[in-house]
């Protein structure tokens, strides 16, 4: 079977029936699609009939919030597929509901191919139901022209629940301000606006379980506020964030291929409170464990400013189950920033003036920090090494470049009795002398750099990687 980058998987079991199955199905389409992966809930959608199946409605319950969570925590493993669950046809509780699109909608990525849970009474990969299969994909969503359509029949391992499984009740991970006990069946209440924040940095799964349920609540806007500036600078590793514009991009990407009804305003988050702490026409906030205090924090600012609360959804955490010793045990963008140290981010900068061929790295460090060691190592996979020390004692010996001069500007009586520059005597006058030590170094840096880049010339004429 080819590998394609795009697909769509359409799950037509019932989600009770479906959650313990979860893991295979996930397994068996990973091994198909290697790129993105758009998931279409249907429960109950047959493909063995002769009619075309038409896309219905999806009643939003509490039971459906939870699938999607758990969906995207089980899609964690595979971390090489960027997974969309679609939401288009995914509606909650309200007093008038817009029929379903007609039209056909775009995707970001047409998918390549079309899988389903679906499964032919023989276990083969019945024709007609493939058919049937592709004809509802793409009534659907833009395809590729060339779509192929597969039936899933994930292999169970010993231990494993079978295909006859029963029906299962999902975790809770959901939880709304109100005290009030939720049932899985219970429908989940619509909100005209809403509004969602993060630094959504490298988006991940968890910032996706976040803006689902945020897009299932919001029934016409969602404000989306992105960290910047000042709420950037406590961030782990804040160097490697992605820029503003770069995240507001793949947010963009998602947020439109997930739910293209919706209205989405994408702005900076500048300060803790944002839109939410003054936007009178919001009606609810999605938060996590770890920003549920944040959110309280914004109903009393509102309180204060005699605003109306806003109905807030605590989200649980996504676990990572990968996570090594020195990382978060949540799905985390942190984690993966540290995951990109040692790597290389970007091309190196190109420098024109500069020969081609030739690689300076600069080596620097305190006493014990490990210089020598690196330099040596680099220097037996061919790197022709330069040690500035070196160059300081070849620029202050006798006859050397910087030698008269530094005698001139201190004196003979910094001098050995064979002339040789007494280097402890030298550094007497001018550590903490600041005036002294500029004297010093206006002398002597400029040379060592002029001596460094003749070394420069020799190693470029020697065809050596240079250090």
């Amino acid at each position: 079977m080819a590998l394609f980058r795009s697909g769509l998987l359409v799950l037509t079991t019932p989600l009770a029936s479906l959650a313990p199955r979860l893991a295979p199905i996930l397994t068996s389409a990973a091994r198909l699609v290697n790129h993105t992966l758009y998931v279409h809930l249907q429960p109950g959608l047959s493909l063995a009939g002769p009619a075309q199946p038409q896309s219905s409605s999806v009643q939003a319950t509490f039971e459906v919030l939870d699938f999607i969570t758990h969906f995207y925590a089980g899609a964690d493993v595979h971390r090489h597929l960027d997974v969309r669950i679609l939401l288009t046809n995914v509606r909650t509780k309200s007093t008038s509901l817009p029929s379903l699109p007609n039209s056909v909608q775009n995707l970001a990525h047409p998918p390549e191919v079309v899988l389903t849970d679906f499964q032919t009474l023989d276990g083969s990969q019945y024709n007609p139901v493939k058919q049937q299969l592709e004809r509802y994909a793409t009534s659907c969503y833009s395809c590729s022209p060339q779509l192929a359509s597969v039936l899933l029949y994930p292999d169970y391992g010993p231990g494993e629940l079978p295909v006859e499984s029963l029906d299962v009740l999902l975790p809770s991970t959901i939880r709304p301000s109100s005290p009030v006990a939720r049932s899985p069946k219970q429908p989940v209440r619509g909100y005209r606006r809403g509004a969602v924040g993060g630094t959504f940095d490298r988006l991940h799964n968890a910032h996706k379980v976040l803006l689902s349920v945020s897009c299932i609540l919001a029934q016409e806007q969602l404000v989306v506020g992105v960290a910047d500036r000042d709420l950037l600078k406590s961030k782990l590793l804040p160097e490697l964030l992605q820029p503003y514009a770069e995240r507001v991009e793949h947010l963009s990407e998602f947020l439109v291929d997930i739910k293209p009804s919706l209205t989405f305003d994408i702005i900076p988050l500048l300060d803790p409170y944002g839109p939410a702490g003054s936007d009178p026409s919001l009606e609810f906030l999605v938060v996590s464990e770890e920003t549920y205090r944040g959110g309280m924090a914004v109903n009393r600012f509102r309180l204060e400013n005699n605003l109306d609360e806003l109905a807030l959804y605590q989200i649980e955490l996504l676990k990572d189950l990968g996570h090594k010793e020195n990382e978060e045990d949540k799905v985390s963008s942190s984690s993966f920033r540290q995951r990109m140290l040692g790597t290389l981010i970007r091309p190196p900068h190109k420098r024109p003036e500069l020969p081609q061929g030739l690689y300076v790295i600069g080596l620097t460090g305190i006493s014990g920090s490990g210089k020598s060691s690196i330099a040596q190592r680099l220097k037996g996979l061919g790197a022709f090494v330069i040690d500035s020390d070196q160059l300081g004692h070849r620029a202050y010996a006798p006859g050397g470049p910087a030698y008269q001069p530094v005698v001139e500007a201190f004196g003979t009586d910094i001098l050995h009795k064979d002339g040789i520059i007494n280097r402890k005597v030298l550094g007497s006058r001018v550590f903490g002398n600041k005036k002294q030590m500029k004297i010093l170094t206006d002398i002597v840096w400029p040379v060592i750099g002029k001596m460094a880049l003749e070394e420069m010339d020799h190693a470029l004429a020697e065809e050596c990687t240079l250090l």
